[in-house]
C-alpha cells in the first residue's frame, strides 16, 4: 500500500469522525485510529466541589497558642435512587457507525418511546463501512428513552436506548 493511500485514508478519518478504520489489501493492512491504542477515549469525569467550612479568624501564635480542631466537612447526602432505575435497562451500541431509527428516509421509525418491544426485535440501524446491521432488542419491556438523534454518529459501547 503506498503512502498516497494510507494519506487518503488518514484524510477520510478526518472528515468523516469515524473512530477507526482498517483497511486490508491484499496480505497488507493499515489500521488508523483517532485514539491512542488503549480504547475508546472516555469522557472526563465530573467534579464537584464539596462546601467547606468558613475559615476561622487568626489566632495568636506563641509557644502554646493551640489552633482549634479543625470542622469536618459535612458528609453529603446520598440520594436514594429510585427502585425505578433497578428495572431500566440500557441497549448500547455494538459498533461505531451511524444511528437510524427508521428503516428508510420518511418511514416510520422501528421503536417510539412507551412502545412494548419483544427480546430480538429491530429497534434502528447502525450502518458501518457502508453496511447495515440491524440491531435488536435483548430484553422485552417498554422503551423508556431514546437516546441518539436519527442520522448521528454512534461510538462502540454508547448508550441508545432504555427500556424497563
Amino acid at each position: 500500500m503506498d503512502l498516497r493511500k494510507i494519506k487518503t485514508l488518514i484524510d477520510l478519518v478526518e472528515e468523516s469522525g469515524i473512530a477507526e478504520l482498517e483497511v486490508k489489501e491484499g496480505e497488507e493492512s493499515v489500521r488508523i485510529s483517532r485514539y491512542p491504542t488503549g480504547g475508546m477515549m472516555q469522557p472526563a469525569p465530573q467534579f464537584y466541589a464539596a462546601p467547606q467550612a468558613p475559615l476561622a479568624p487568626p489566632q495568636p501564635s506563641g509557644p502554646r497558642a493551640e489552633l482549634p480542631p479543625a470542622a469536618a466537612p459535612a458528609p453529603a447526602p446520598v440520594a436514594a435512587e429510585p427502585k425505578a432505575a433497578e428495572t431500566r435497562h440500557v441497549i448500547k451500541a455494538p459498533m461505531v457507525g451511524t444511528f437510524y431509527r427508521t428503516p428508510s428516509p420518511g418511514a416510520k421509525p422501528f421503536v417510539e418511546v412507551g412502545q412494548t418491544v419483544k427480546a430480538g426485535q429491530t429497534l434502528c440501524i447502525i450502518e458501518a463501512m457502508k453496511m447495515l446491521n440491524q440491531i435488536e432488542s435483548d430484553k422485552s419491556g417498554v422503551v423508556v428513552e431514546v437516546l441518539v438523534d436519527n442520522e448521528k454518529p454512534v461510538e462502540f459501547d454508547q448508550p441508545m436506548f432504555i427500556i424497563e
